[in-house]
């Protein structure tokens, strides 16, 4: 599946219409505006949303964001969904701390919930101007990506601007109030952190590159081109970055493009290299064991007539894959704590999502399919 820039403008212009999630919003530059504020979001701590149920939640209970709607949904990874917390509208990521507390991207804010009592502690509201109304759909303004310190003291989310570049806020946990913001890349799919926690990385899906934000002193971001096929193709482009892990072993990002490059990223530095992967498809969420094993998903074709279906690459740390096939699109993937077990949702940023999620047995790469919330995008094992 050789890229060039005159078939990827082809696929574009044939597929337009499917690609929520690839292409960009309608030009401009921006960042944080004086102007355009949304209504009043509050961050008071009491609960917005009474639980359904009551009692403990089984080992392993899954959380996901449903874009589709306005909330999170507890899911058993055996039996399927058991409850549901309203959080804001269309949540995209969320990021789940050592108290139980979970963090949640939404349009609105980033909503917080307490996972153990199912009920919503309250909504920060983001400081960035310019996010336009509150709505749904891939392209609304508000938080995407969503990390948490190691020492969790901070939660940082990734805000996009339509038509500019977006932000990173940086959110106290104790005091529940946006402390800094900084400015990032195009729509920031993902956020990530580095080990010592002095680095924050924003991947700007529509701007081709990953910001990293230093967490103490005075520096200034650093933007790092991240395009393994160029950037000749702009907005329209589908060849760009979506998510990154960090890898364990020396810090390093990882950016899988396409089920054909990965790119490992020296944040240090700045420099990247390329290694081949083997699943020839569309490449979205991704995921690290604590020994090195990442885990992408494949979202499907660009081009039907020479790409691969949806899938989930396995790759290990020495850069061996499986590619084991799924059955329609997926968005995003989190590993259970024993690494033995993936959880792929159906969410997807673009046409053909569904509402449920894959489980995919790491060991076996068998597959079964469980209902879970409406569109899910974002996921967290409890």
């Amino acid at each position: 599946m050789r890229r060039t820039a005159l078939a990827v403008g082809a696929a574009v212009t044939a597929a337009v219409s499917l690609c929520a999630g690839c292409t960009g919003g309608a030009e401009g530059a921006g960042g944080i505006g004086d102007t355009g504020a949304r209504p009043a979001a509050s961050a008071s701590p009491t609960p917005a949303t009474s639980p359904k149920s009551s009692g403990p939640l089984p080992d392993g209970t899954l959380l996901v964001a449903d874009f589709g709607s306005d909330t999170v949904t507890f899911v058993d990874p055996e039996k399927g969904p058991l409850d549901s917390v309203r959080v804001g509208t269309a949540p995209y990521g969320l990021v789940v701390d050592g108290r139980g507390r979970a963090w949640v991207a939404t349009a609105e804010g980033v909503a917080v919930v307490d996972t153990r009592t199912r009920a919503r502690l309250g909504l920060v509201p983001y400081r960035t101007r310019n996010l336009g109304p509150v709505t749904d759909g891939e392209y609304r303004g508000g938080g995407m990506g969503i990390a948490l310190a190691p020492d969790e003291r901070h939660v940082y989310v990734g805000v996009n601007v339509p038509s500019g570049n977006g932000t990173l806020e940086t959110i106290d946990t104790a005091t529940r109030e946006v402390t800094d913001t900084a400015p990032v890349g195009r729509r920031p799919f993902d956020v990530d952190v580095s080990p010592d926690g002095r680095e924050v990385y924003a991947t700007g899906h529509d701007s081709f590159d990953v910001t990293a934000v230093p967490t103490e002193g005075d520096g200034a971001p650093r933007r790092m081109e991240v395009a393994p096929y160029g950037t000749e193709g702009g907005l329209g482009s589908w060849l760009k970055p979506h998510y990154a892990v960090v890898r364990p072993s020396d810090g390093r990002l990882l950016l899988p493009f396409e089920g054909e490059r990965l790119v490992v990223l020296d944040p240090a530095t700045g420099r990247s290299a390329i290694e081949d992967m083997t699943a020839n498809t569309h490449q979205h969420g991704a995921a690290i064991t604590p020994d090195g094993t990442l885990v992408v998903v494949g979202t499907g074709p660009i081009d039907p007539s020479s790409d691969d279906g949806p899938s989930l690459t396995v790759r290990a740390p020495d850069g061996e894959e499986t590619v084991v096939p799924l059955d329609g699109p997926h968005e995003d993937v989190t590993v259970s704590a024993d690494g033995r077990t993936a959880y792929v949702t159906g969410g997807f940023t673009r046409d053909g999502h569904w509402d449920g999620i894959t489980v995919v047995d790491l060991e076996t790469h068998e597959t079964r399919r469980l209902a879970a919330g409406e569109r899910p995008l974002g996921i967290a094992v409890l």
